[in-house]
This record gives structure tokens, C-alpha cells and sequence, in this order.
């Protein structure tokens, strides 16, 4: 991993979780200066909680119990009525916790498991944005399923022309759907990964992207790589012909969306193609004992793909992803500006 990368991350989490408390802290401040009744019951709390430690000192069992349950009754009431005055006020108890960005590791960057710290989900993201992603979903405001705009798509069909009983727009539809239901049965490791098959300005891109913008809102992490440059990274880090420490190949593997995009654009080697097994496999078997998922797009067809990269690699597809077919006009010409 980039260690330059990671720390001056980590430095941003710092400030953000500190602006984060101290605004709660202003927050409630304000709050106690026009609502002194919770100052009171706050200092009640306190006062019962001092109180109650002195008399246990020579207590009995007996009356520690005794003391024990008077003080839980105390504090309960106290506590039901200060909440009762903030959701009266703010329909909610949370009013004075921070808002941290991140729910999960509250702004840290790690999260807890197993008893091991680890990097949360949302950390690991930004080093990907920065790292992979930033020239290759830099358009994931615009390009979601809330801008889908079905009519940019034919809704005339043409056997001869698209090989289809469907027109395009019937088709996007029916991709549209299939693309959604792979969101929502993502951690199903049933669920079948995706091949994306036809020529350029035909949706794949956008449609990749909508499925991106749905899995990054629920802490799911996503990693894009054009097939060309994907290789030459991982050879690169191989063969020590780069000078960073990003280990993009361990982050392939490990991240729960892996998206390699123009595959098929790369000049084609035995050692590319062996990588991109060890990829394929790794990622369907499982061996990092997580739910991960991947979308492969391509301008080849399905025997094309398996003329280009052995039987081996096809009959992983063959077994394990949906092949999704785009047909119809370049939706760039149609839209005279960005590529949909």
C-alpha cells in the first residue's frame, strides 16, 4: 500500500472526526444555554452516580444490591425524561452525537473484527478513487440510474440488423432490470457475475457506472481498471518496474466489486492471459472468504473471447457470469457530447 497515500489520508480522517465532535459539542453547548432543565438532570446524574460510589465503600452485599438498584432506577428515570425533552424538541435522541461521515469506523478509517483492527470499507475506497479510479469514474454523478434516459434507445426492432427479436430499447430495459437484480443479490454468492458484450457508445459504460454509484452508498468497494493498464500495473509491480508500493493485485482480489473494463483492447500475451486467470479464479473461489463480484466489459463476442483467451478462461465465464448483450446506434452520435 502506499504508505505517503495512507498517511496523509489518515490525516484528513483526523480533522474530519475532530470537526465532527467538536460541532456536537457546540451543538449541545447551545442546547444547555436555552434548555437548562438538561443541565440539571445532567448534573443530577452525575451527583447520583458520586453518591452512590461513597455509600458502597463499608457497604454489605445486601446493601450494595439495594444501593445498586435504587441508583439503576435513578438514572433510568433521569435519562427517559432527558430524552423525552430532546425528542419533543428534535424527534430524535442523536441530536448531540457527532455526524461522522462514516458510520462504521466514525471517521477512524479501521473498524473492528474478529478482535483485529482492519481497514474500513470506506478508507479503502478513497485509496482506490485516488489510486485506480479517478480518470475512469470520474462521471459517477452524472451517470446513474436516476439520469437513465431509456429513450435515447431504439424502440424499433431490426432482426437483421441487431440479431434480435427486441428492439435496443426493449433489450436496455431487460439489462436495466438484470443490472438491478444483480445489486440486490449482490452478498448472494449465488449470484452470477457479469459480462458485458458490444461495441463502444452502446450503454456499458453507464450502465457499469450505475451499478457502481449503488454499491459505493452501501459501503460496498469498487475497483476500476481498464484491461490495458490493469495488466501493465500488475507487471510493473511484479518486476519491480515501478516505483510505488500500491498493491494493486492484492486490492484486485480483495475488493467487493472489481470492474475491468476494454477487455480485449490489450495486446494479448501468454502472461496476460495467465493473470487474468489467477483473477477470474481467485475471485469465484472465494479464497479471501468474502462475497466478491465482477464486471467485465468488452467490444468481443463470446467466441471471440474464448478464440483470445483459451477455453480455460471461457469456461469460467461460461459457468459463473451472465453475459449481458448490448445492441443498437452509438448513443454518442445521438447525444452529440459524452460518451453514455
Amino acid at each position: 500500500m502506499n504508505k505517503i497515500l495512507l498517511k496523509q489520508l489518515l490525516t484528513e480522517y483526523d480533522i474530519k472526526r475532530n470537526r465532527a465532535i467538536e460541532e456536537a459539542k457546540e451543538r449541545e453547548e447551545k442546547f444547555l444555554e436555552v434548555n437548562p432543565k438538561i443541565a440539571e438532570i445532567d448534573k443530577e446524574l452525575s451527583k447520583i452516580s458520586i453518591d452512590a460510589s461513597r455509600s458502597l465503600i463499608n457497604s454489605t452485599p445486601e446493601e450494595k444490591e439495594k444501593i445498586l438498584t435504587e441508583l439503576k432506577k435513578k438514572n433510568n428515570n433521569l435519562i427517559r425524561e432527558k430524552n423525552n425533552i430532546i425528542k419533543e424538541l428534535f424527534k430524535s435522541t442523536d441530536y448531540f452525537e457527532p455526524n461522522f461521515e462514516c458510520k462504521n469506523c466514525k471517521d477512524t478509517g479501521f473498524v473492528q473484527k474478529a478482535g483485529k483492527s482492519e481497514i474500513c470499507s470506506c478508507l479503502k475506497q478513497k485509496i482506490y478513487d485516488i489510486a485506480y479510479n479517478k480518470s475512469n469514474m470520474g462521471n459517477l454523478e452524472f451517470e446513474n440510474f436516476g439520469t437513465f434516459n431509456i429513450r435515447y434507445f431504439s424502440d424499433k426492432e431490426n432482426k437483421e440488423k441487431y440479431k434480435s427479436d427486441i428492439s435496443p430499447r426493449e433489450n436496455m430495459n431487460l439489462l436495466k432490470e438484470k443490472a438491478k437484480n444483480f445489486i440486490e443479490n449482490f452478498d448472494d454468492p449465488q449470484e452470477k457475475n457479469l459480462i458485458f458484450l458490444g461495441g463502444t457508445g452502446l450503454g456499458k459504460t453507464f450502465l457499469t457506472n450505475c451499478i457502481a454509484n449503488e454499491l459505493l452508498k452501501e459501503g460496498k468497494t469498487v475497483l476500476y481498471q481498464t484491461a490495458p493498464i490493469m495488466f501493465d500495473k500488475i507487471f510493473d509491480e511484479k518486476y519491480g518496474k515501478s516505483n510505488e508500493s500500491d498493491d494493486l493485485e492484492n486490492n484486485i482480489l480483495t475488493c467487493d466489486l472489481l470492474i475491468i473494463d476494454d477487455l480485449g483492447t490489450e495486446k494479448v500475451s501468454d502472461n496476460k492471459i495467465e493473470e487474468l486467470f489467477n483473477i477470474i479464479n481467485t475471485r469465484l473461489l472465494n479464497q479471501n472468504h468474502k462475497i466478491t463480484k465482477t464486471i467485465i466489459s468488452t467490444n468481443l463476442t463470446a467466441q471471440e473471447l474464448a478464440n483470445t483467451y483459451t477455453m480455460r478462461i471461457a469456461s469460467r465465464l461460461a459457468g459463473s457470469y451472465r453475459f449481458l448483450r448490448f445492441f443498437g446506434d452509438d448513443i454518442r452520435l445521438k447525444k452529440g457530447k459524452k460518451e453514455i
